[in-house]
């Protein structure tokens, strides 16, 4: 949707979505935008999005503990393929409980309290991994740090375009996706790969942790959150639809500042939200005000999940010990994370200027050329040159020799960046911006619960899969299929997904309220 084609439509419903006076135009938007201070703002922004550091820490975890428990001297605590395989998805099957429990927990606590309760879940899951005596308390400990992020994954997007303005939503929406992704880097520069150390030995020289110390270092961010979090404010919106309107309008004053010209924002949103009072009901799903956004929202976690990110994460250490490139499996994956991290501050920085859908076009593009080139790879070098053992297990790699005799290993490597870096320029970060941008307020806790139980039903489908397939099929057949999903992110982009840039989530509400079909070509 180009900008032009908002004018008429912010006017035609200029009686209640309105920002600014007409007359006044888009000058007056900006005069009242460059007046605002934004560094409390910046503060609520970065104690919210610590939960997102954690989710990174916790997402990617396995990747450097797999192999090291598949050598673990105690039978109790070493993994073989079925029990590496839950280890890895089924924090995603905890994520999507918490994106369900999010559902009810984002109306009645509120955004800001629904992301300190994740707080409780996620601590006692690292204390259990960190003294796990056995497979089942570290299986407990992956399900509660994983209903932990489906928590956060729902409230803290809600949370942060909430109490964002135009002006820096965008780039602030690209914050929950670059802390998640500083959280696993800080994972892969820790993490230590190989033989569980004795009680009575430190780690070798290094930023290396073994793999109880990982899940002590985890617990810091949740600390430090759950403490910044007691003095930040609540969403302005979230406490006008409680009928909470002094405290609204001190919430919004803190956020813009008091010498700033607040109130005419907070009209703003109390009308919108005058007009959505009511929750949701059955009937009025109906409505394509509702069900548009929330199928676009959906369809755009279920595609993101598809595209094979999460596979890729949750196993890199085994893919390139499997695919033997020419550095260390452990040293890769953090290389993989430091790209990840850039990628995703270009998009931060961009997202306001460039728009979404540019970068959504560039992201999936990205993203199925690498996998195709992975795939491609796997599939026609011969085993001789990249070591993978006849392309048939991923699950104990940390036995295999992994000594690369030839640069052509460098591309699985290369590819992986690649990918990785299209991920984080789009399809990371713009699908959780546009989940809380276009969901209108009314359903807006629900269906974003609702986007984040399908997105890790999804996630936990393809990681349980992943190693059987690779076991059955080849290593080569997840990344085709992979790059099959890019190109349908590609098809989706261009015809459902609308620009959202520099508007209102007023704005944004009328746009869909109008039902007019456009938006969809």
């Amino acid at each position: 949707m180009e900008p032009s084609a908002w004018e008429p439509l912010v006017r035609k419903t200029s009686f209640s979505y309105q920002t600014f006076p007409e007359s006044a135009g888009k000058r007056l938007d900006k005069e009242y935008l460059r007046s605002l201070h934004n560094r409390r703002l910046y503060l609520a922004v970065f104690a919210a999005v610590l939960g997102n550091f954690n989710f990174g820490f916790a997402l990617v975890y396995p990747s450097p503990v797999i192999p090291a428990l598949e050598a673990h001297p105690s039978p109790a605590l070493r993994l073989d393929q079925h029990t590496a395989s839950w280890f890895g998805s089924v924090f995603t099957l905890g994520a999507a409980a918490g994106g369900l429990s999010a559902m009810l927990l984002n109306d009645r606590l509120g955004r800001k309290l629904s992301i300190m309760f994740s707080a409780l879940p996620s601590a006692v899951g690292y204390a259990l991994m960190a003294g796990a005596q056995g497979i089942g308390m570290l299986l407990l400990g992956r399900v509660l740090t994983g209903y932990a992020g489906g928590v956060t994954s729902a409230s803290i997007p809600v949370y942060i375009s909430e109490i964002s303005h135009p002006g820096v939503r965008g780039m602030l929406g690209a914050c929950p996706q670059i802390m998640a992704v500083l959280g696993s880097l800080v994972l892969y520069a820790l993490g230590k790969q190989g033989q569980d150390s004795p009680p009575n030995r430190a780690a070798p020289a290094g930023l290396v942790l073994d793999w109880r110390w990982l899940a002590v270092a985890g617990e810091v961010p949740v600390l430090a959150m759950i403490v910044l979090l007691c003095f930040m404010p609540n969403s302005p919106r979230f406490l006008l639809s409680q009928g909470k309107d002094d405290e609204a309008l001190g919430s919004l004053c803190w956020l813009r500042g008091k010498d700033t010209d607040y109130t005419r924002e907070y009209e703003q949103i109390k009308e919108s939200v005058r007009k959505q009072s009511r929750r949701v009901s059955c009937a009025e799903i109906k409505d394509p005000f509702i069900y548009k956004p929330i199928l676009i929202a959906v369809g755009m976690r279920f595609l993101q999940q598809l595209s094979g990110v999460t596979c890729v994460l949750v196993y890199l250490q085994s893919i390139f010990k499997k695919t033997s490139v020419i550095l260390k499996p452990e040293y890769d994956a953090a290389l993989v994370g430091l790209v990840r991290l850039l990628s995703v501050v270009i998009a931060a920085v961009s997202m306001d200027k460039a728009g979404r859908k540019i970068l959504l076009f560039v992201s999936a593009g990205i993203m199925l050329a690498s996998n195709l080139t992975m795939g491609l790879y796997i599939h026609f070098v011969p085993a001789s040159q990249n070591s993978t053992i006849a392309n048939k297990t991923l699950v104990s790699s940390a036995n295999l020799p992994a000594e690369p005799t030839n640069y052509i290993t460098l591309i699985p490597l290369l590819a992986t960046m690649f990918f990785i870096m299209g991920y984080a320029m789009g399809w990371g970060p713009i699908t959780w911006l546009l989940m809380s941008e276009i969901l209108p307020l009314k359903a807006r806790g629900v269906a974003s619960g609702l986007c984040v139980v399908v997105s890790w039903l999804t996630a936990f489908t393809l990681t349980q899969f992943f190693l059987r397939v690779v076991e059955a099929f080849g290593l080569e057949v997840p990344f085709l299929f992979f790059a099959v999903i890019c190109a349908g992110n590609i098809l989706f982009t261009g015809c459902c997904v609308p620009e959202t840039k520099g508007r209102s989530l007023e704005q944004i509400e009328a746009f869909f309220r109008t039902g007019r079909r456009s938006f969809m070509r």
